[in-house]
């Protein structure tokens, strides 16, 4: 009966983290998870505890960890000596979490990571000048004229519209493959 009351004490934990972390509970404390689940535990054994799920939820999530990798992992830790490893109870408590939670957990990491405005949408379309009523030319060539939707998340969009003339379009696909070649770089590097 122990045992079971340990597992299922160290899912509530894993839970709570994930809740306060991942979730943005702020209803969930440490405090709250001890008084709930490990009232009997030490202080100092419970904050040990708690900062080792919540160190190893965090390399888990971090790496987007999936089936093979998480036991390949969760085996690692487990043939660790001291104090630094994990039980295999606490490591079937975590791949069953990590099964159950995983794609939540991508999902608020995705959310969190996202600026604010974000790009909803763009539109645009190529526009020819005609000529005015006296004859004149109005512009000297074509004209590019992109919509932009901006919006934060729970609010209505905001529309930015821009023109652009052939030299302005040439500029912006100038900076467009710079930022290109930056992140090649920076991706072949690592």
């Amino acid at each position: 009966m122990a045992d079971v009351d340990a597992v299922k004490s160290l899912s509530g934990l894993l839970n709570g983290i994930a809740q306060k972390v991942y979730y943005n509970n702020s209803d969930i404390t440490e405090e709250l998870l001890k008084t709930e689940l490990y009232p009997e535990l030490p202080q100092e054994e419970f904050k040990a505890l708690h900062e080792k799920m919540k160190g190893l939820l965090k390399s888990i999530a971090t790496a987007d960890m999936d089936h093979a990798q998480l036991e390949a992992f969760l085996t690692a830790q487990t043939k660790k000596q001291g104090g630094g490893g994990v039980s295999a109870e606490q490591a079937a408590a975590l791949s069953r979490f990590w099964k159950s939670q995983h794609i939540r957990v991508r999902e608020s990491l995705l959310a969190q990571s996202r600026w604010e405005p974000s790009l909803r949408g763009l539109s645009w379309r190529v526009d020819l000048q005609t000529a005015t009523s006296r004859g004149d030319a109005a512009h000297s060539g074509p004209v590019a004229l992109m919509e932009l939707e901006l919006g934060r998340v729970g609010q209505d969009s905001e529309f930015v519209c821009l023109e652009f003339d052939e030299a302005k379009i040439n500029q912006v696909l100038k900076k467009m493959t710079e930022i290109q070649e930056s992140i090649d770089r920076i991706v072949h590097r690592t």
